[in-house]
């Protein structure tokens, strides 16, 4: 018996290292065997959360408000930026590495020769160490998809889907139709199920009505209504009126947050949550990535927009922001996503593309995004001051924008989360 590792670093080179020698094996037979040997289960309610975006969202809103009524919360949520800790968060902190250290063993002492990639092995350690938190109450997000995602081995007591887009389209379908049914695969009989984009595909609620779930519907069975100021929800049987907007900025995240309280009230009898933790818990959320502006000048905001759907959220708070004289976009992105439907959407604001490659063999490189944004720029009129630079990093791409800006321009960090992060860790240490 080789020995194990001891450290989290040690423990996550040897889970790639594997990963590399394991096929993704969609299905869940595997992950399930594991999950019974651990004899893993969730003695509190648990809210699982899926979507092509705004799962993200969902979830620190979940978590932030949970977390203000006094309950005892745990999240987990991927991917990271910096750490790899900040997928497992326990009571609003981090988990410690000697923590994760000790739920891949717990995996490891029981998985036998049963093969998991990266991403099954770390989902139920984490699963584990949640489990045995000591928690009132869970929330997982779904990494890809829904029904046949590792976090669907546990069923969950409330099921949102925030919204469906096309992403993904090697493993869930090429259509809306095709990606809501496997969105709709987190759902189970006899539970509520709360799906909050606005046109649900028909599969979504024919899945629902077939296994028996509680469906509530945007616009159907809750809904919102607001002003500049100011919004309110309807539910079932719970109103919520004068809300504060949520912190996090954009379009979406007012649907986000009606989801949260639809899932509150779903909850209200095992965990109820005052008027004053909803108002608090909206306005103190924070999540990295997410149409996040930086403070100082120039303005720099980041965004893990990497789908048309999210571009096009990106594009319209973009546009809300008051004037900027020129706006510089550092760009990166994953071969397999619609890279021109990311870039058309963003095309109407960026004057200056710095585009980068990214540190995985599945990304699409500087060159090939350079290619697609010169053809943009020719069909745009007055192209005089606009340009298209490549960098082999995404530090390279920002360090080069931050030197050309002018204070009062902006700088847009946006695509795979390989962008951001390497944005990110350039930052943190230019800070130090």
């Amino acid at each position: 018996m080789h020995t194990l590792p001891t450290t989290l670093p040690d423990w996550l080179a040897m889970l790639e290292q594997r990963h590399s020698e394991t096929r993704i094996n969609l299905g869940l037979d595997r992950v399930r065997a594991v999950k019974e040997r651990l004899a893993l289960r969730f003695d509190c309610p648990v809210i699982m959360v899926a979507g092509t975006n705004g799962k993200g969202s969902t979830c620190a809103m979940l978590e932030s408000i949970l977390l203000r009524a006094g309950y005892k919360v745990g999240l987990y949520i991927k991917p990271h930026f910096l750490d790899f800790n900040e997928r497992a968060r326990v009571k609003g902190n981090m988990a410690s590495d000697a923590e994760l250290v000790a739920a891949f063993g717990a995996v490891e002492a029981v998985r036998g020769d049963t093969a998991l990639t990266y991403f099954e092995f770390t989902t139920l350690a984490i699963m584990h160490l949640l489990a045995g938190a000591g928690l009132d109450v869970v929330i997982l997000e779904v990494g890809l998809g829904g029904r046949l995602d590792a976090v669907n081995v546990i069923d969950a007591d409330v099921a949102i889907v925030t919204s469906v887009d096309i992403d993904h389209t090697d493993y869930l379908g090429e259509t809306r139709e095709e990606i809501g049914f496997e969105k709709a695969g987190i759902f189970r009989a006899g539970k509520t199920a709360i799906c909050s984009d606005p046109v649900p595909p028909k599969s979504l609620i024919a899945h629902a009505e077939a296994i028996g779930a509680e469906l509530w519907l945007l616009g159907r069975d809750f809904n919102y209504s607001g002003d500049k100021q100011q919004w309110n929800y309807g539910g079932r049987t719970q109103r919520r009126n004068s809300l504060a907007y949520p912190s996090l900025r954009g379009a979406n995240q007012i649907l986000n947050a009606t989801a949260v309280l639809a899932a509150l009230e779903a909850l209200k009898l095992t965990l109820p949550v005052g008027a004053q933790e909803v108002r608090s818990g909206l306005v103190m959320v924070e999540l990295p990535g997410r149409f996040q502006v930086l403070p100082g000048r120039p303005t720099v905001i980041l965004d893990v927009a990497h789908n048309p759907h999210a571009a096009s959220a990106l594009n319209q708070n973009l546009g809300n922001m008051g004037f900027h004289p020129y706006t510089y976009a550092v760009f990166g992105s994953m071969l397999d996503k619609d890279i021109d439907g990311v870039m058309a959407a963003m095309g109407e604001h960026v004057d200056h593309w710095c585009l980068c490659d990214l540190p995985s063999a599945r990304a699409a490189s500087a060159s090939q995004l350079a290619a697609k944004a010169r053809i943009m720029l020719a069909n745009k009129a007055g192209s005089a001051d606009r340009s298209v630079n490549i960098f082999p990093d995404p530090a390279a791409a920002f360090a080069n924008a931050m030197s050309r800006a002018g204070e009062n321009d902006r700088i847009v960090v946006f695509g795979s989360f390989l962008t951001v992060a390497g944005v990110m860790v350039a930052r943190k240490s230019s800070l130090h």
